[in-house]
C-alpha cells in the first residue's frame, strides 16, 4: 500500500504558475508509472500528466507546453510544474500510482485559476 500526499495548490492568476507535489510513502524508484489527474466540479476525472521509472513522460493535449511532470526518486517526489496557466485548469489534481495491480490516490490540491 502506498500513501500519497499532494500540496502545492493555491490560487493563482491566468498566466501564473504553480508547482505541485506528491510525497509517496515509499520508494517510488520501481514504481512504473505515476501520473497526475484532475477533476472540476460535475466534471469527471481526467488524466494530466504520466512519467514512468525509465523517465518517458507523456501529457493531455490540453496541457502540452505547458505542464511538465517530472520526479525525485531520492526524496520519493512527483511534481507537475504548471505554467502559463488558465481557467479552465481549475479542479482538485490528484497524484496516482500504480504498483502491481493495485492504484493509489492522493487526497488531492486543489488549484484554482482566476483573477
Amino acid at each position: 500500500q502506498v500513501q500519497l500526499v499532494e500540496s502545492g495548490g493555491g490560487l493563482v492568476q491566468p498566466g501564473g504558475s504553480l508547482r505541485l507535489s506528491c510525497t509517496a510513502s515509499r520508494s517510488i524508484s520501481s514504481i512504473y508509472a505515476i501520473g497526475w489527474y484532475r477533476q472540476a466540479p460535475g466534471k469527471q476525472r481526467e488524466y494530466v500528466a504520466t512519467i514512468t521509472s525509465s523517465g518517458s513522460t507523456a501529457y493531455v493535449d490540453s496541457v502540452k507546453g505547458r505542464f511538465t511532470i517530472s520526479r525525485d526518486n531520492a526524496k520519493n517526489m512527483v511534481f507537475l510544474q504548471m505554467n502559463s496557466l488558465k481557467p479552465e485548469d481549475t479542479a482538485v489534481y490528484y497524484c496516482k500510482v500504480v504498483v502491481g495491480p493495485q492504484s493509489s490516490w492522493g487526497q488531492g490540491t486543489q488549484v484554482t485559476v482566476s483573477s
